[in-house]
């Protein structure tokens, strides 16, 4: 099969396209390296099957392809906030780019949406039923409602052209190729601990995340496809950690004897996350395989 990767050059579709190389598949990798990098996928260049386009999704593309997975947008708030009108952009005039594209060849069409679509959650752990509690005009809403519109059109285009979508609902995902300055918890702790640097916390450490190796990630993204799913569906880890824990782990791990300092309270930052993933347990036998220990283990040696 040929198929199409947006946001092809960043941590999830970097390692996306090389596991669909590595099951023989033709790959389009689509990327407009505003957060993604061609040292991403530089190691994938040998391959006769792989093709790296620079475009912005927001743009139209005339392709041809057998299968969409449609990853492009900034995921970390330091990148999507640093240009919030092309965020937005970027979800919604992308989302109706890639679907048209798709309604045209009659393929199929994963959108990556995000936890972040629950807003601060008033209901824990995240069930796919929930319809989340978003600020519709703070600093995340860029990102928050721009993912809450693409799946509103992803649903829209299922029910009125029968298009044959798959909608996940990513969680906190991490593994080697993050970039250092992305602004995520784990990239920026890692880098503070082998820099000696003042392990920096927002508030107490105690709001809590649930992080997904990105191999287990992966995983769930090819099952998703392969099935007759619609969703959405929740993919991540629901092992609960707090930040506080993270950043003691991660010191340990690092062998580091940085100092922990905390800092002001980020606004809209949510308070727990967690993933309910019972459904991709049951309609897609999908579940995490590596521990948080593992996973970061192996972070730290990708930074190092």
């Amino acid at each position: 099969m040929r198929i199409l990767v947006t946001g092809g050059a960043g941590l999830i579709g970097s390692h996306l396209c090389e596991k669909l190389l590595s099951q023989g598949q033709e790959v389009l990798c689509v990327d407009n390296l505003y957060t993604g990098s061609k040292k991403n996928i530089a190691h994938l260049k040998d391959y006769a099957d792989f093709e790296f386009i620079r475009h912005d999704i927001t743009m139209p593309l005339y392709i041809e392809c057998d299968a969409i997975y449609n990853l492009a947008c900034p995921a970390s708030p330091v990148h999507y906030q640093r240009d919030p009108v092309q965020t937005l952009k970027t979800c919604v005039h992308g989302a109706i780019n890639m679907l048209g594209l798709a309604k045209r060849l009659k393929v199929p069409i994963l959108q990556a949406s995000t936890s972040e679509i629950y807003g601060d959650s008033q209901v824990h752990p995240q069930k796919e039923d929930y319809f989340g509690n978003v600020n519709p005009i703070g600093y995340r809403s860029c990102y928050d409602e721009g993912k809450r519109c693409a799946e509103t059109l992803f649903f829209d285009y299922w029910r009125q052209y029968g298009l044959n979508i798959k909608v996940v609902r990513i969680f906190n995902t991490y593994g080697p190729r993050m970039s250092r300055d992305d602004g995520r918890v784990i990239s920026n702790f890692i880098t503070q601990a082998l820099e000696s640097k003042p392990i920096t916390i927002c508030g107490d450490g105690q709001q809590t995340r649930s992080f997904c190796y990105i191999s287990d990630l992966i995983d769930g993204l090819l099952k998703m496809m392969a099935s007759s799913e619609t969703g959405p569906i929740n993919l991540g880890n629901p092992e609960e950690t707090t930040i506080l824990d993270l950043a003691k782990m991660i010191l340990q791990i690092c062998c580091s004897e940085s100092e922990i300092r905390h800092m002001p309270v980020v606004c809209d930052d949510p308070k727990r996350r967690q993933p309910d993933i019972t459904t991709a347990i049951k309609n897609l036998n999908w579940g995490p395989t590596i521990s948080l220990e593992n996973g970061l283990i192996a972070t730290r040696n990708y930074f190092s």
